[in-house]
Order: C-alpha cells, then structure tokens, then sequence
C-alpha cells in the first residue's frame, strides 16, 4: 500500500465519530479512531501498541471483543463498561486473511448510557403505570354510594370523633361491627383525614380472595413463578399500598396458614413475592375489619393471638343501623338522591312507607337498607313509591298498642289514651324525644308538646 493510499485511510478513520479500534490476533491495539480515545478518557496515540487484556486488566473496559470474536468466529455485539462508569454497545467484526484465517479483530461502539438510563427510567414508569391501573381497577370496583357518613347519632358521632383522632397518626385501628355497617366507608374516612391522603387506598377482602391464590395476590409474584403467571410478574396488593393504606376487610376470614406471613409483613414491612429472592419494603398504614368475635377465634384456635394484638391497637366499634334510629331517615334520603342520579328517575317515599322502614330491624345494616332501597327505585313504575312495592317481610301489620274500644266511650277519650299508652311505650324504648318521635313517625315537638299535655316526665 502507498504512502499516500495510507493517509488517505488514516484521515478517513480519523474523521468517524464512532470509536473503532482494530487489533490482531494477540490483542495488540493496531488502529484507533481519535473518538476513542475522547470515550475512555485518554489519547488515541496512547493506545496504540498495547495489549487490550492489559488495558481489561487494568480497569479500563470490560468485557473486551477480540477473545470473544475469536471464540465464536463471527460478528458478535455486546454491551462493555468503560472505568468512567459509560455504557457502550460494542460490535466485534472478523477480519479473514486469502486463508480464511481472522488475522485481524475491527470493533466499534456507540455511547449507549444515556440510552440504559432512559431504558431504566421508562422500566420504573412502567411499574409505576401498572401500580396505578391496579389501583383504579381496585377503585372501579367499589359501591359507588361510598363519599358520604350519616352521623346524627350520638354511636355515629362518636365513631367519626375517634377516627379524626386516630387518622393524624400511624396507628393500626381495627374496626368492629356487623357486616353491613360501613366498615369500608369509616376506615376510607381515616384515610381521606390522613397524612397518606394522597396516597393509595388499597382494600384487600381477606375472605374473597381463595386461599391458594392469596400470596399471589397479596405479595405479588415474580415473572413464571409459577404455571400461568404473567410472563412480567404482578404487582401485590400489599406492594400496591406503599405510601398509603393498606385496608384488610373481613380479616377474621384469612386462612390460619396465611396469618402467620401476614403478621410477619405487617411487623417488618417487608416480603418476597412468590418465586423471588429480593425484599421487597413497603412503607403503608393498616386498617383491619371484621364482624367476627376474633377473641372466640383465638380460644378456638382459628386466629393467631399474636396477630389479633398487632391489629388491635385502636379498636372502634360501629353500632348497627337499628341502634341508630336518628340516621334512618337522612339515609334514606341520602341514598334515594344518589339512586335518582344514577338511574336519572324522579322518585319520592309515601310517609307510610318511612314508617315501615323505620320499623324494620335491618339485619343487614346500611347495606341491606341500600340494596332496597335500589330496589325500589328500580320497580315502582310511577314517582311515588308506597307500600305495595315493599317486599312482603316488609309489608306486616305491627301490632296494635291498645285493644279495641267499647263504642259506649266517648272517641275523645278512646284516643287520649291511645296516644297515652304510645308515648308510653315509646318512652320505655327509646331514650330521646328525638328517637320517640322517629318511632311514632311525628316530629320531635309534637312528641314534647303531648308528653307535656299528659303528664309524662
């Protein structure tokens, strides 16, 4: 090759941007591009002549791509770390004599660092995408009547005076009451007053989930962990909550073999997903429900005491709906406004139909008074919703306080003492005029102005 022919392919390697460096077969560095010496920190002159195990060796690179190309006997690409911490994507090339025989080893290589980075960034957005569509699936699925507390019970304000207390601070509050009260809505309540508020909310019903998928839901689980698993792994419902709440409903349903991991979760914040090796560390608030007598589970050996302690730090009892006589009718209002809106009908309740509700024991608390309630809405064919659309335990005829009268007493008479033997017995059952009044379907001074005009204290 001429002298001029020479230059000519020196100056044009020279001008490339990329970092090209050519080697033999030994390893010793035979041709360099000036862009590689600008990428590892050094001049180009300097690297001509040296070995590039030496240079590996010493910490300048690594993995190198002349043992490598070598070995395999062809184009081969990898990604190398320089000892400035740069990440490049190197391409190895054989170079065959007339023989068919590598005498000579060109690689190439593009800065890729800020590529990785971007990668990294876009993996952690990614996760954080998937954490926040779990939360607005979890969302989706809620009642949609969840935004609003009826309190105008002395048992209903003092619940909500104890949540505020309890919501500035960390403190695990078990909530207590039969199934319908509004557990879910009271430990929501908390967190909206909480610090964590504009962290998620995560709702786990403990007695939903089946019990051999409930580490896969509640801690998550790694990618092919198991048969079926999603082929990127799944986010926990417990990995969900960091930096929020964390809210086990129905807790005296979780499975004995299954309390133990979540005690341990609950202590330490941390766990494995299933199939992984790594702790993962969550940072969450807890608030636990159930309608069941958890102190009866543990002499009968079906909850952990250990356990039991840990959630029941702050313990708030909800009373039921039939020892909140004074928030029956705003719920019942409440609710017909929100079912309006949703089913965009006009509908009102006969005041005979108040009273039979009011009447009523609800067993299944809030919730069986708005499922009913929907009912209603939904079959009564004109605006006006009266008895005869009631469901048939509903439509019985309470029985009467007093016993026929002899048409020989003046009506007067006969109806005082009605009225008499009513407020009677209201008074024996109720403790405020207000929750008389409520019971004999008359406002609250009439109740006061009788109770006065008969002489009862």
């Amino acid at each position: 090759m001429s002298l001029n022919s020479w230059n000519e392919n020196e100056a044009i390697l020279h001008s490339l941007q990329d970092d090209i460096l050519v080697t033999n077969v030994d390893g010793t560095i035979l041709k360099v591009s000036e862009a590689t010496g600008r990428i590892y920190g050094v001049t180009s002159e300097s690297l001509l002549g040296k070995s590039v195990y030496q240079l590996a060796a010493e910490g300048m690179f690594a993995p190198i791509a002349t043992p490598m190309v070598l070995k395999e006997k062809k184009k081969i690409t990898f990604v190398q770390t320089t000892h400035k911490g740069k990440k490049l994507l190197v391409t190895g090339i054989p170079v065959l004599n007339e023989n068919g025989e590598i005498f000579r080893v060109v690689s190439y290589s593009h800065d890729v660092t800020e590529l990785l980075e971007l990668r990294k960034f876009l993996q952690t957005m990614e996760g954080e995408m998937e954490r926040v569509k779990s939360e607005l699936d979890l969302l989706r699925s809620r009642q949609p009547y969840d935004s609003g507390i009826i309190a105008n019970s002395a048992g209903m304000k003092n619940v909500l005076t104890t949540s505020l207390q309890v919501a500035d601070v960390d403190v695990n509050v078990l909530l207590l009451g039969e199934s319908g009260v509004g557990k879910s809505l009271i430990a929501r309540f908390i967190h909206n007053k909480s610090p964590r508020s504009k962290g998620p909310f995560i709702e786990v019903n403990c007695g939903a989930i089946p019990e051999s998928l409930f580490e896969a839901e509640f801690f998550g689980y790694e990618a092919g962990a198991f048969t079926g698993a999603s082929r990127k792994g799944k986010l926990g419902l417990a990995e969900l909550a960091d930096g929020g709440t964390l809210f086990l409903d129905e807790i005296g349903e979780l499975p004995l073999a299954h309390q133990v991991k979540v005690l341990k979760c609950i202590q330490e914040k941390k766990f494995y997903r299933v199939g992984g090796t790594k702790p993962i560390t969550v940072d969450f608030r807890l608030i636990s429900a159930t309608n069941k007598d958890l102190e009866k589970a543990i002499v009968e050996k079906t909850f952990r005491e250990d356990l039991y302690f840990r959630l029941n730090v702050v313990p708030l009892i909800i009373p039921p709906l039939r020892k909140r006589t004074e928030d029956i009718i705003p719920l019942i209002h409440y609710i017909l406004e929100m079912l309006q809106e949703k089913y965009k009908r006009e509908k009102r309740l006969d005041e005979a139909v108040i009273h039979h509700l009011l009447q009523y024991d609800w067993k299944g608390n809030v919730r069986e008074l708005l499922n009913l309630m929907e009912r209603l809405v939904v079959i009564s064919p004109s605006s006006l919703i009266t008895t005869e659309h009631l469901p048939d335990y509903l439509k019985k005829t309470y029985p009467s306080p007093v016993s026929p009268a002899p048409l020989s007493r003046p009506l007067k008479e006969v109806l005082e003492n009605v009225e008499i033997q009513m407020l009677q017995e209201a008074r024996n059952e109720h403790k405020t005029t207000t929750q008389m009044a409520h019971a004999l379907g008359i406002s609250q001074p009439s109740v006061v102005r009788k109770m006065q005009k008969y002489g009862i204290s």
